[in-house]
């Protein structure tokens, strides 16, 4: 059950100041049409292969009917590229565009929300956070979230890399649209990514007229959201842009222990921008953004009980079980054993934007901007019912173990904390030479610091034992056979004090020239891209893990002893260990685009891009040298060998086309990625949270993506993406020289995944239309993250296909200016039972899920001026 808001205020008062200031202004701007001019044969200008700007004016498959009267048309989303415009029909990429209707449609406010709206896109959470997003395009993304390693898939605000997957989950503010680009992007953006790229694009301000928008949202789970944006016009030259956003949903998971629902979260969003036209040789854009988010992680229900081997979680099994809820289908309430604790997101930045056209055919663009993260990370692994005798948690604990390891004081409450500061330098020329040849050309520098941090020592878990566990323990400590040989009510407890730092910077020198050779017409264009890169990285790890054995003994009363850590083996004590590595890299590009008619481009495109080597902090042991792992094995490595670069090329071949004088679309690519030391984190058998991260070697990535949509009548557009992705690890060579690549599956790559959407526009007259809007969307069989070598079908997350569907009155006119949009949506209307996330190494399960969003309905009403 949601707690009642503390953080209303700003957002009431965006909402009355909107309806004060809705008044007739002769020189604000109509809103946009939906019939402006079209043609059915406009030629497929050509541009570069990046640095694409999506236009806000229509969904890709929108329908636009013509002032002629004539049949209508899918619309053409506009896109730019150094200060041209082209359609996404002419570039040469495969890619998905969502305009701001579009994103309305389909209820996206952030990032998780693609998830399921993009084929060969998979978004998890994080096991410990529900707000650090692990993304994967076409089977490429990352199993773990940490600071010293760096995601597969770059996120794009405004043109700015963010560089940490924490906090990905927030709404933004004012969001205009975001552009998904499947497969290697390396040429003009900031860092290398393998996987792919998401950019988020916000709103401009505009010297044109004062403009607003008001949303007010209301939904299941007592869903209120609330969405103002202001462009306030300041001089002939000077605009700023006012957001906020208020926001508070409950969760799905009510909690009958102490302490926050699962799922309830709150958030507070703001936004200013600014662009000064200083002259006609210089723009000046400025935003700054924060986000403020409260929220309860979910709790992950038991499904299999644990039948595997977990290393010491083997001597309390059997009782975890027992104090454990276990159920195949989702359930409506679990319990936490100690109270509940929120976790809270924090982010803001700054940026500036400085666009000066040196001459007609020369254009420099500097783009600065500064970031902040803190990301506070409370979670509960226990079995969900309530115990106080098994719990996986970092509350306080007076447990006779607890008050040995808080020095005579119960150790405290301690919520682990990401957190990371970063900056970016980028600039470009652009323009034109001889003719014939589009250029860009970039240097570009990030740095950033950061850590995690989980101290003081605090608790990790606690159990109880029974007298055949306890003597196992004795026995293997003989010296503590007889002061414990009285003890009853025996335990078990572990407590934790780490903190990891990073110090990290990239370097980068890019270019991109696109020629339109005198021949075919000016049909055909070459694009070449070339990027040298160099990165810089260092990482510190303390990590301390201390055991107990506590109990009661008579005339004694309770006590706790320490376990010796060499019991176990393979885990080292880490005391200011420090690594250190430095990479390098060039990836060239080469695209080959040629206009087949003036309603049908094809293109072939190689790419080469790379992601830096990290160091893994999972890993329990510091070097090499440490020897054998808990797991007997030598893998001869440690944190401080981390792991290499990994390395792809890919080569595509594309084709987007129009027929039917635009009233049929239809677009394919397919592609061949080679990966040469992919990485990729893997438990290690018999542990609950130890892992490696090793480069796997080569694997291959080969896939289909199409795209179809159609007017079938006037009014109704019935649209298909679909996506086949064939993925596999094709060789690991062990330390023994044996390829074992069988034991490395690929993950969150579903052989199958498909959008189909129906959007028909009911009525439509001078009041406005009546729109129903349609979505099934169905994801493939895939691998979860979390996976171990001898378990890998207990993460598998079976096929599913989600049905959505709206229904809105629009652009219902108020006064000569103001418009109107009521809507009515419902998300997951068959109930479907899905996994969002799956894990295997919990003490008590070999199965444990975090469900998807169940059925939800909501109700937007929209109001423009």
């Amino acid at each position: 059950m949601m707690k009642p808001s503390r953080c209303w205020g700003a957002a009431a008062l965006a909402f009355y100041c909107a309806s004060a200031v809705a008044t007739d202004n002769p020189s604000s701007p109509a809103a946009e049409s939906e019939t402006g001019a079209t043609t059915d044969s406009a030629p497929l200008a050509s541009i570069p292969v990046a640095a694409i700007e999506v236009s806000s004016n229509a969904p890709p498959t929108e329908a636009v009917r013509r002032p002629d009267g004539a049949a209508a048309v899918l619309e053409e989303v506009v896109v730019t590229a150094q200060r041209r415009e082209a359609s996404v029909q002419a570039t040469p990429i495969s890619m998905e565009a969502f305009s701001s209707d579009k994103l309305a449609q389909r209820g996206i406010a952030s990032v998780e929300d693609l998830s399921g709206n993009v084929p060969s896109m998979v978004i998890e959470p994080h096991p410990l956070s529900s707000t650090t997003l692990r993304i994967s395009i076409r089977g490429v993304g990352v199993t773990d979230a940490q600071v010293t390693q760096d995601p597969a898939v770059g996120i794009y605000l405004d043109g700015v890399y963010l560089a940490r997957s924490a906090g990905l989950a927030l709404d933004l503010a004012d969001l205009e649209r975001i552009e998904v680009l499947r497969g290697p992007q390396g040429t003009l953006y900031g860092r290398n990514t393998t996987g792919g790229a998401v950019n988020l694009v916000t709103r401009r301000p505009s010297v044109s007229g004062f403009s607003m928008q008001q949303q007010i949202s209301v939904g299941s789970r007592d869903q209120l959201t609330a969405k103002t944006s202001f462009n306030l016009p300041i001089t002939d030259t000077l605009a700023v842009k006012l957001a906020a956003l208020g926001s508070r949903q409950g969760g799905f998971v009510e909690n009958t222990g102490p302490g926050g629902d699962f799922g309830d979260r709150e958030e507070q969003a703001y936004r200013l921008d600014a662009r000064w036209n200083a002259s006609e040789r210089l723009t000046v854009d400025y935003a700054y953004d924060y986000s403020d988010l409260g929220y309860y992680n979910y709790m992950f229900q038991s499904i299999i009980p644990s039948n595997t081997p977990h290393g010491m979680a083997d001597l309390f099994k059997p009782y975890a079980q027992s104090e454990s809820v276990y159920a195949t289908q989702r359930l409506s309430s679990l319990a936490s054993g100690a109270p509940y604790e929120q976790s809270s997101s924090q982010i803001q930045g700054h940026a500036l934007v400085l666009t000066a056209p040196l001459m007609p055919d020369l254009e420099a663009k500097y783009i600065g901007a500064y970031r902040k993260l803190i990301d506070n990370q409370y979670a509960d692994l226990g079995g969900g019912a309530g115990s106080t005798g098994y719990r996986v948690d970092t509350q306080a604990y007076d447990g006779p173990a607890g008050l040995m390891a808080g020095g005579g004081e119960p150790t405290p409450l301690v919520i682990p904390q990401v957190y990371q500061e970063q900056w970016s330098h980028e600039l470009q020329l652009s323009g034109r030479a001889f003719e014939r040849v589009e250029y860009i050309l970039g240097a570009y520098h990030f740095s950033e610091k950061g850590g995690e941090h989980g101290g003081p020592t605090h608790h990790i878990f606690n159990t109880k034992l029974d007298p055949s566990q306890l003597n196992f323990l004795l026995d293997a400590i003989p010296g503590l056979r007889d002061p414990l040989r009285d003890l009853v009510l025996p335990g078990l407890a572990a407590f934790w004090d780490y903190d990891i730092a990073i110090d990290n910077s990239a370097t980068a020198l890019f270019g991109q020239f696109t020629w339109t050779p005198p021949v075919l017409d000016d049909r055909l264009r070459a694009t070449l891209g070339l990027r040298q890169s160099w990165d810089q990285r260092s990482a510190r790890k303390d990590f301390i893990q201390t055991q107990y054995i506590e109990g009661q003994i008579a005339g004694i009363g309770l006590t706790a002893v320490p376990i010796p850590g060499a019991l176990f083996g393979g885990v080292d004590d880490f005391v200011d260990v420090h690594a250190a590595r430095e990479d390098r890299n060039f990836s060239p590009s080469f695209n080959l685009q040629f206009d087949v008619t003036p309603a049908a481009t094809t293109y072939a495109s190689y790419a080469t891009a790379y992601k830096s080597g990290g160091f893994n902090t999972r890993d329990p042991q510091i070097s090499a040298a440490s020897g054998a792992a808990s797991d007997g094995i030598n893998y001869g490595f440690g944190f401080v060998e981390g792991f290499k670069p990994e390395t792809v090329r890919s080569l595509e071949l594309g084709i987007k086309s129009n027929w039917l004088k635009r009233r049929l679309r239809l677009n394919g690519a397919v592609f061949d990625s080679r990966y040469r030391d992919m990485q990729t984190n893997f438990m290690i058998s018999g542990t609950i949270s130890d892992t490696k991260a090793r480069n796997a070697g080569k694997a291959s990535m080969r896939g289909v993506e199409l795209e179809a949509a159609f007017v079938a009548l006037r009014n109704l557009i019935l649209s298909l993406q679909y996506a086949y992705l064939d993925a596999r690890v094709e060789e690991v060579i062990d330390i023994n020289g044996n390829n074992v690549a069988n034991l490395y599956p690929f993950i969150a790559a579903p052989p199958h995944s498909y959008v189909a959407t129906i959007d028909w526009t009911l009525l439509r007259g001078g009041w406005g239309k009546l729109r129903g809007y349609l979505n099934y969307q169905y994801v493939g069989d895939r691998q979860g993250f979390v996976i171990t070598e001898d378990k890998r079908g207990l993460t598998a997350i079976e096929g599913y296909g989600l049905l959505n569907a709206r229904l809105s009155l629009a652009e219902l006119r108020l006064g000569s200016r103001g418009k109107l949009d009521l809507s009515v949506s419902a998300k997951n209307i068959l109930d479907v039972e899905y996994p969002a996330a799956a894990v295997d190494n919990l003490p008590h399960a070999d199965r444990a899920v975090v469900w998807g969003e169940p059925r939800a309905y909501g109700l937007d009403l929209v109001y423009r001026y």
